[in-house]
């Protein structure tokens, strides 16, 4: 049995077992109690002799306990979100944390544990992680000696409990604002767009322009599509708006919804919409014409077959020309030669037309020529593979098509072996860069035995050489669309595994892919990836230099990136991660984005200032909400039962714990004095018996 007051203890040890010393108390109140009835002469005496008798028998000790008190602890976190970036928010957090800091020491035996937001990287941990960082913090607070939580944000939080878990918060939470009521912000929002699309449809975009508070005055919006062009419309706020999209080419497709700036906004970062949509191309459609018969006509066709996406129509033109007998044209073949459907009205249909040793005939009308010129310069793709035929006089130079060839033939023809080789601007294109076999002293490679001589047009890019470094392969850019020749008609010896092949198979879906506009085979090209928490960015070019690069962060700060020399034809640089979200980069008229985490940021979905979001979790823990605009709170402490927030005034928990380092122990009876007590008491009541 024990009794505490303060850090004394007083607890008794009875001699006896506590039935006999219980008997005996009763027995001796019962004693007192008839002599004090019976009025007899030193009852008193006798009571307190008998008190005293019994309190040696109960063996009282007294302890007193060597304590150390035990500080509180308070848990800040300090929100660091990019959101807090915005206004004068950063000046007011900065000034709250030292406020706290100040009202908490004044507070007395009462320190902090400091802590910073968490952002997520991931679409499910996406967002300012404050409850993420409160639970790192008092991971390693002893529960007895927790005070509560003081959070500084701008209350755009993303992790607050369900309303189910509000219980289980331990201690007050108090939110201090950043920021201001009065904040005006407008923002684009993308309510439906496609991820994934096929090339050459269009589809629809739908979005609206979101203002709080809600404005009445229409808002221009410019829109910029895939392809270059820009659009300007005006749209009422919170109305939606539709845009059809054409989806121009495979790979990745952005279209940039801006809205104008509205007066006083708190940020344009959010002004600006992005819906990133990756073009699909469904099936290449490939127009082959072989004239002259040769040994590579199967190769091509083989080649092209052997392509599940590809759509192959071939028409072979097995009647050379010199061989002439008045047979009507509509007469040589088992079916008429639909010119007129694939050369004037289908044409565009095609992603791809190939001249493979196709010599001037009656078949094909100059006119319809001419068409596929007209196709060339509005977007299409021509692959002329060039024999004798190309340097006779009835060769494809000698028609419309020869003002958007790459190369024009001089009219000898070089007859001897040669190692096909890659020249100094082949070893940057995308296209030649790399080719199995490679190599800068001596291919490994079989050789071809002829080449068209010829001189080179429309600025064409010669990418492959033969003897005496003359075009073997060139590319050339004929406004809108491309054109590709092969100066030899000698690749079917790769095909046919001569002295060991070569890359043909691959170097034509390389040019097939190049003429389709892919963009991972385009000359000049600017392209960003993710690794680790580092963003690297390549820059494809035939130049000998590369200029830094500008690079947009996902809160819209600026800054250049620095480019290195990597292997031929590129350069790359590297930049730390310090957001999530969309990144933009740009280099003169080449733009191209980098996803990091998530596109579609809840940071900067609504960036406002609020006290809505935490209103709840104040509520469930007995905590405040206080605008620091408004001025800080008065700081003070409470009891665990008492009230913890007010208006002007918070109080944290005062849990009262202490340490004790050391005991001392008196027993009362066991000493001299006490036992001198006891024996003087008796020996009064004997004495007065006595008299």
């Amino acid at each position: 049995m024990s009794l505490q007051l303060g850090s004394w203890t007083l607890t008794f040890l009875p001699h006896v077992a506590w039935p006999v010393f219980l008997v005996l108390c009763a027995v001796g109140v019962v004693a007192v109690a008839a002599m004090l009835v019976a009025r007899m002469r030193g009852a008193l005496m006798r009571a307190a002799g008998l008190l005293l008798l019994l309190a040696a028998i109960a063996n009282p000790q007294l302890a007193q306990d060597e304590r150390e008190q035990l500080s509180d602890i308070v848990a800040v976190v300090v929100d660091e979100s990019d959101s807090q970036s915005f206004g004068q928010r950063q000046a007011q957090t900065d000034q709250a944390l030292a406020q706290v800091r100040k009202q908490v020491a004044a507070l007395g035996n009462t320190e902090i544990r400091l802590g910073r937001t968490v952002t997520g990287t991931t679409p499910d941990t996406d967002g300012t992680r404050v409850f993420a960082a409160l639970s790192r913090i008092t991971a390693d607070i002893p529960p007895d000696r927790y005070a509560g939580a003081i959070i500084i944000s701008d209350g755009q939080v993303h992790d607050v409990p369900p309303a189910a878990d509000m219980g289980k918060l331990k201690g007050p939470v108090h939110t201090l604002l950043s920021g201001s009521r009065k904040e005006i912000d407008r923002r684009v929002v993308i309510e439906q767009a496609p991820r994934f699309a096929i090339a050459g449809q269009s589809h629809e975009i739908r979005y609206h322009v979101s203002e709080t508070p809600a404005g009445t005055e229409p808002v221009a919006v410019t829109i910029r599509l895939p392809n270059g062009e820009t659009q300007s419309v005006t749209l009422a706020p919170n109305t939606t708006g539709q845009i059809v999209v054409p989806i121009d080419r495979a790979g990745q497709n952005v279209v940039e919804i801006a809205a104008a700036e509205r007066p006083g906004e708190i940020t344009l970062v959010n002004n600006r919409a992005l819906a990133v949509i990756d073009g699909i191309r469904d099936r290449l459609r490939v127009l082959l014409i072989s004239g002259e018969p040769h040994p590579g006509e199967r190769t091509w066709r083989n080649m092209l077959k052997a392509d599940a996406s590809v759509d192959l129509v071939h028409f072979t033109i097995l009647r050379p020309p010199e061989k002439q007998d008045g047979t009507p044209t509509r007469e040589l073949s088992l079916i008429a030669f639909p010119t007129r459907e694939l050369f004037l009205e289908k044409l565009d249909q095609f992603d791809l037309v190939i001249f493979d040793r196709y010599q001037r005939q009656s078949i094909l009308p100059d006119a319809y020529l001419a068409n596929v010129a007209d196709y060339v310069r509005n977007g299409g793709a021509v692959l002329v593979s060039s024999g004798p035929d190309f340097a006779s006089a009835d060769g494809l130079s000698s028609t419309p098509l020869a003002d958007i060839l790459a190369a024009l033939p001089t009219g000898e023809v070089t007859q001897e072996g040669f190692k096909p080789r890659v020249t100094v601007t082949g070893q940057r294109h995308p296209v030649s860069r790399g080719l199995p076999g490679d190599s800068p002293t001596e291919p490994s490679w079989g050789r071809w035995f002829r080449l068209i001589d010829t001189s080179p047009q429309n600025e064409a890019q010669d990418l492959m050489s033969g003897p005496g470094g003359k075009p073997l392969l060139a590319l050339a850019h004929i406004e809108k669309g491309r054109v590709a020749q092969f100066l030899s008609d000698q690749g079917w010896l790769w095909a046919r595994g001569f002295e060991g092949g070569g890359p043909q198979v691959e170097l034509l879906r390389r040019i097939s892919h190049w003429l389709m506009k892919e963009p991972d085979l385009e000359e000049e090209a600017l392209r960003a990836r993710q690794e680790g928490r580092n963003l690297i960015v390549e820059r494809q070019t035939l130049a000998d230099t590369a200029r830094d690069i500008e690079l947009t962060a996902p809160s819209g700060k600026t800054s250049k990136v620095p480019l290195q020399r990597g292997r031929p034809g590129v350069f790359t640089g590297s930049v730390p991660l310090a957001e999530t979200g969309l990144y933009a980069l740009r280099d003169g008229d080449l733009t191209a984005f980098a996803i990091t985490g998530n596109a579609d940021q809840k940071e900067f979905a609504d960036v406002r200032a609020t006290g809505d979001v935490m209103a709840p979790v104040a509520a469930a823990s007995g905590g405040g909400v206080y605008w620091i605009e408004d001025g800080l709170p008065r700081f003070s402490k409470a009891s665990p039962s008492g009230l913890k927030s007010g208006s002007g005034w918070l109080a944290l928990t005062d849990n009262e714990q202490f340490r004790v380092l050391a005991v001392r122990e008196t027993p009362l009876f066991a000493t001299l004095a006490s036992l001198a007590v006891l024996l003087i008491v008796l020996s009064m009541m004997w004495y007065r018996e006595g008299r």
